[in-house]
């Protein structure tokens, strides 16, 4: 599994479904370069269990995200055709409708690759036949891209273990506070909070104050 951080996200471009049933084409991060930051995020698979309550957090805090200006795109290695099936079905009969934000289609299982998050990967057995050791589907994979299109922050969980939309947030108002004021967040920060400059005297000081 790579480590993305301090480096370019991989760029793709592939199929989405946007706006909860509009489907787009060539889908690519490369629309919010110098404009926003992205919080990209991969889950295993459509109409499962774990995916449905993360997809339907990350919706509930679109105010949140969009008053930092932090586009959220989620992907897994199901069709545009499953996305959009996800997207108009009501949520008692577990689905995920009213959710707005891009979900991408990585069938061919390469942008999971590129970003290091396929759960498995193919073999060659005694045989000679190609077989996929693992699992075919994406981690819980979570990627905060800024604005150069430079990986700040990633996270990977295993299957069964859903993520902390706030901790994503959280990570958001770190990275833009540190943009902005050129200070460097410690331990548990939220914002609001005193961070502290990046010297012996600013840690002591901050510690101080504590």
């Amino acid at each position: 599994m790579s480590v993305l951080v301090g480096k370019k996200a991989p760029l793709f471009n592939a199929e989405a479904v946007i706006n909860g049933g509009e489907f787009v084409e060539n889908f690519s991060l490369e629309q919010y370069l110098g404009k926003k930051h992205v919080v990209f995020y991969f889950y295993p698979l459509d109409f499962t269990f774990v995916c449905p309550t993360e997809i339907l957090a990350f919706q509930e805090k679109m105010p949140e995200f969009e008053k930092r200006n932090v586009a959220v795109v989620a992907c897994s290695i199901d069709s545009k055709f499953s996305h959009w099936a996800w997207l108009n079905t009501e949520l008692k009969d577990g689905g995920i409708k009213g959710v707005k934000y891009p979900i991408v289609s990585d069938l061919s299982k390469s942008i999971a690759e590129n970003y290091g998050v396929l759960a498995g990967n193919y073999e060659y057995n005694e045989e000679g036949e190609m077989v996929f050791v693992g699992a075919p589907v994406a981690y819980r994979g979570l990627f905060l891209i800024d604005k150069n299109g430079i990986v700040r922050h990633q996270v990977v969980n295993d299957l069964p273990l859903g993520r902390s939309i706030d901790e994503a947030i959280r990570m958001v108002d770190a990275l833009q506070y540190f943009e902005e004021n050129g200070e460097v967040c410690p331990a548990n920060w939220k914002k609001g909070e005193a961070a502290l400059k990046a010297t012996h005297e600013g840690v002591a000081d901050y510690l101080g104050k504590k």
